[in-house]
C-alpha cells in the first residue's frame, strides 16, 4: 500500500478520491452520487445520495460466508455467564428486538434511549435500532436519575430499553428505580419501557408502559425484519459527551460516513481480520463501546468480546488479576483495546500473570481514553511483548485522530505519544491567542483540526447547530477550526504529545503548566502507582499544583515518616525535571483516586474538594470513598 506518509498525503490532498475507495469497504444499497458536500462549513456531508444500513454491514452481509462463526462473545464475571452468539444467532436476536420495538411504535427517525449494563441485549437493542432506522441514544448504565432525566428530555425517546440491574464488583445496582425516578423528573414521558430481567433485582412494572423483553421476543421468535436503507447522512445515533455540565450536549453521528470510517479503521489502524476476535474492555455507554465493541469489529467480520466485570475478578467471582489474559488465550484474541487506568490497576497484580497464559494470538494492545504515561506503557509492553499502541480521539471524532496505522505501514510507537495524525485528519497546532500555526518541533499550542472533517466525525450537536459551531469552531481567534481543547506538541519526527486539557492548565504566578507534564514526572518515581495533579486556587500565586499519589508500597498512605520521605523525593524529582515552578505545593498519599466507572480520573471533583467547593454531579464515580479520602487528606 506504500508508505504511510504517501497514504496520509493522499487522504488530505485528494480526499474525495481517497474516501471513494474506502467506501468500497462497506455494502451500499444505492451508491453515493457525491462523495463530499462541504458547501456549508464547518458542516461536512459524506457519501451524499448513497443508501446503506449499519446493521446490514455489521450482521447480514456476513451470514453467507461466516453465519456459523462467533459474532458476539459475552463474558460476565459478575454473574458467571459465558455465552457465544454466531452471526446467524445474532441476526435472529436482533430481529426479535427490532420486531418488539416496531410493536411498541418505533419507526424510522424515532429515538430509543438505551440504559443498560454490559449484556448482549444492549448490543441487540443498538443493532435493532440501526436495522429499522431508529436513532439510539445510549446512556451509561447506572447514571443517576437527575442526569438520566436530562438526557430523556433532550432525546425525547419513544421507548427506553433498560434492565432490572447491573452489577460491579459483586454489588448489584438496581436500574429500574433510577429509571422510574428519571421518567418522573423528565418533562418528556416515553410511551414504553422495554426491560431485560436478569433476576438480579425485583422490578415493579408500570401497567401499560413497561414490557419484558423476553416476553415480547417470544412473540417474535421467527421475526423477519428487513433492514431500512437509510441515506448516508441520516442520523444513526446520539451520544452525550462525558463531563458535560449544564444542558446535555448530544454528539450526533451519521450512518454512511460512520460505517466507512469504522471499516477503514479496522483495516488500516487495528489490522483486524474477519474470523478473528476483538476484545475491547470499554462500555457501550461510551463512544469506544459504540465504535469498537459493537459496530467496528462486526463490520470487519470479527467476533467481538463483550465483558461485564472488573479486570481483577474471575468467573467464579474470586480474585483473578489474570482474567483478561485468560480470555485472550481462550478466545484467541488478536486485537485488544483498553484504557491506561485499567493497566495501572493490573500493575498492582502479580506480574507473573502476564506470562501465565498463551498470548501468542495477540498482535497489539491499543490504549485510549486518557494520556498514557511512559512508565505504564513500558511496564505493559515488557510484560506482554506485543506493540502497545496509544491512540488519541474523542466522543466527537468517533474514531482515532492520532495513533499508528500499522495496517498501512509498521511504525514504531514512542512512549508518551499516541503517534501521528491519521488519514483524513488535518491536525495542526495553533497558538491559543493569535491563531498562528506552530510548525517548529516542540512548540506548545492548542491541537486543532481543519475542516472538512473526515467521515465518522460528529455531524453537529443534536438539535443545536449554533452550539456546534460556537462550542467547537469559534474558540481560536480569526480561525474556523475545530478545537480539541487539548494542549499538544509535535516532535521533529511528526509524533504528537498531548499535554492535557486547555482548561486543565495550572497558572502559577503567570506561568502556564500542564497537569500532564507534572503527572508524567511524578509517575516515573519507582514507588508511584498512580498520580493525579490538579491546580488549586492560591491567594499569592493564583494557583498551585496539588498532587495525589497512590504509592506502590502503601506505607506512605499510612505512615507519616514514610509519607514525608516520599513527598520530598517526589518534589525534588519534579523540580529537577521541570523546574521549581512546577513542583507541587503538597503531595498527598491515598489508596485510591476517584474515577468514573469507565476509568477516567475525576480531576474536576478533586479540584473542587481541594477548594472546598461542591464537586457537582458524581453519578459516574466508581468508588465514593476515594473522594472522601481526598477530603480527609486535605484536613490539617
Amino acid at each position: 500500500m506504500g508508505a504511510y506518509s504517501d497514504f496520509y498525503r493522499r487522504s488530505v490532498d485528494d480526499a474525495e478520491a481517497f474516501w471513494a475507495e474506502q467506501a468500497n469497504l462497506i455494502d451500499w444499497q444505492t451508491p453515493p452520487r457525491q462523495i463530499l458536500d462541504a458547501s456549508r462549513p464547518p458542516f461536512a456531508n459524506w457519501f451524499v445520495g448513497g443508501t446503506t444500513n449499519l446493521c446490514h454491514n455489521a450482521v447480514d452481509r456476513h451470514l453467507a460466508a461466516r453465519g456459523d462463526q462467533p459474532a458476539l462473545i459475552f463474558v460476565s464475571t459478575e454473574t458467571g455467564v459465558e455465552r457465544s452468539y454466531s452471526f446467524a444467532e445474532l441476526h435472529a436476536e436482533v430481529q426479535r428486538v427490532a420486531a418488539s420495538l416496531i410493536e411498541l411504535g418505533v419507526g424510522q427517525g424515532d429515538r430509543v434511549l438505551i440504559y443498560m449494563p454490559m449484556i448482549p441485549e444492549a448490543a441487540f437493542a443498538m443493532l435493532a435500532c440501526a436495522r429499522i432506522g431508529a436513532i439510539h441514544c445510549v446512556v451509561f448504565g447506572g447514571f443517576a436519575s437527575g442526569s438520566l432525566a436530562s438526557r430523556i428530555e433532550d432525546a425525547e425517546p419513544k421507548v427506553v430499553v433498560s434492565a432490572d440491574a447491573g452489577s460491579r464488583g459483586g454489588k448489584v445496582l438496581a436500574y429500574k428505580p433510577l429509571l422510574d425516578e428519571a421518567i418522573r423528573l423528565s418533562k418528556h414521558k416515553p410511551a414504553s419501557v422495554l426491560l431485560a430481567d436478569r433476576g438480579l433485582a425485583a422490578m415493579e412494572l408500570v401497567a401499560g408502559r413497561d414490557h419484558l423483553m423476553a416476553a415480547l421476543a417470544r412473540k417474535h421468535l421467527n421475526a423477519v425484519v428487513p433492514c431500512v436503507w437509510l441515506e448516508s447522512t441520516a442520523i444513526s445515533y446520539t451520544i452525550y459527551t462525558s463531563g458535560t455540565t449544564g444542558r446535555p450536549k448530544g454528539v450526533q453521528r451519521d450512518t454512511g460516513g460512520y460505517a466507512v470510517a469504522l471499516a477503514a479503521s479496522m483495516q488500516h489502524i487495528f489490522d483486524g481480520r474477519a474470523g478473528e476476535t476483538y476484545f475491547s474492555t470499554s462500555d457501550i455507554g461510551w463512544v469506544v463501546g459504540h465504535s469498537y465493541i459493537v459496530y467496528g469489529p462486526l463490520i470487519a467480520g470479527m467476533a467481538t468480546l463483550m465483558y461485564e466485570g472488573l479486570p481483577t475478578q474471575g468467573l467464579d467471582r474470586q480474585p483473578d488479576g489474570g482474567i483478561w489474559w485468560r480470555l485472550v488465550e481462550k478466545y484467541k484474541v488478536t486485537v485488544m483495546f483498553s484504557a491506561p487506568t485499567a493497566v495501572r490497576v493490573l500493575k498492582k497484580q502479580d506480574p507473573a500473570l502476564l506470562k501465565k497464559y498463551d498470548l501468542s494470538s495477540l498482535r497489539a494492545l491499543f490504549l485510549a481514553g486518557e494520556p498514557l504515561d511512559e512508565p505504564t506503557a513500558r511496564w505493559i509492553s515488557d510484560g506482554l511483548g506485543v506493540p502497545i499502541i496509544d491512540n488519541y480521539w474523542q466522543t466527537e471524532s468517533g474514531w482515532p485522530i492520532i495513533t499508528i496505522a500499522n495496517g498501512v505501514e509498521k511504525k514504531p510507537s514512542k512512549f508518551g505519544s499516541p503517534g501521528v495524525p491519521m488519514y483524513g485528519w488535518r491536525v495542526k497546532i495553533l497558538h491559543e491567542s493569535t491563531g498562528e500555526e506552530l510548525t517548529a518541533p516542540n512548540q506548545k499550542g492548542v491541537v486543532v483540526i481543519e475542516g472538512p472533517t473526515p467521515p465518522g466525525f460528529m455531524q453537529t450537536v443534536w438539535r443545536d447547530d449554533a452550539r456546534f459551531v460556537n462550542t467547537y469552531w469559534n474558540s481560536i481567534p480569526g480561525r474556523m477550526v475545530y478545537s480539541t481543547f487539548d494542549w499538544g506538541i509535535r516532535d521533529e519526527d511528526g509524533y504528537f504529545y498531548i499535554l492535557g486539557r486547555t482548561d486543565d492548565v495550572i497558572n502559577v504566578a503567570g506561568h502556564r503548566l500542564g497537569t500532564r507534564e507534572i503527572e508524567e514526572s511524578i509517575s516515573g518515581h519507582a514507588d508511584v502507582a498512580e498520580v493525579a495533579v490538579v491546580g488549586v486556587a492560591d491567594p499569592l500565586k493564583g494557583q498551585v499544583a496539588m498532587a495525589f499519589v497512590v504509592p506502590k508500597s502503601g506505607h506512605a498512605a499510612t505512615d507519616a515518616d514514610a509519607a514525608l520521605k516520599l513527598e520530598g523525593e517526589i518534589m525534588k524529582r519534579v523540580a529537577d525535571q521541570l523546574g521549581a515552578l512546577a513542583r507541587p505545593a503538597r503531595v498527598r498519599f491515598v489508596t485510591a483516586l476517584p474515577k468514573t466507572r469507565s476509568g477516567k480520573l475525576l480531576r474536576r471533583a478533586i479540584q473542587a474538594v481541594c477548594e472546598q467547593r461542591d464537586p457537582g454531579d458524581l453519578t459516574t464515580i466508581d468508588d465514593p470513598a476515594s473522594l472522601q479520602q481526598i477530603r480527609q487528606s486535605m484536613t490539617p
